[in-house]
């Protein structure tokens, strides 16, 4: 739950809504993926790791956020079906490969797929 004095007085929060997905997309950088990637737990990204999320990305930039979470993790696994599909982007992401992936690489969640009266998709 968003803390509006914490808001107020850290200004590195304003660019974050309370789940850490960046709200606007020019604010990120691989050294904030990096930083958010230490914070969950994931130590230094891989390079198949960032194969992933500049894979979100471009996928975002030449489709906007169209995708439902269910659609983009099968476009996901598809593309990394050589690797072991869902299974292996599950590795790779532990909090979920859409949901772990879209807060690194600076994207918004697709819709509705973060609703809390439900749960998320991952």
């Amino acid at each position: 739950m968003l803390d509006i004095n914490k808001s107020i007085h850290d200004p590195a929060l304003s660019i974050q809504d309370p789940e850490g997905n960046l709200y606007d997309l020019p604010h990120w950088s691989p050294e904030l993926a990096q930083g958010l990637a230490l914070k969950d737990g994931l130590g230094d990204l891989s390079s198949m790791q960032w194969r992933v999320i500049h894979s979100l990305r471009t996928t975002y930039q030449l489709q906007g956020n169209t995708q439902s979470a269910h659609r983009r993790l099968r476009s996901l696994a598809k593309e990394f079906a050589t690797e072991g599909g869902g299974r292996y982007l599950y590795r790779l992401f532990p909090q979920g490969p859409v949901s772990q992936g879209c807060r690194l690489a600076g994207l918004p969640l697709p819709a509705y797929s973060g609703d809390a009266s439900f749960g998320s998709f991952s």
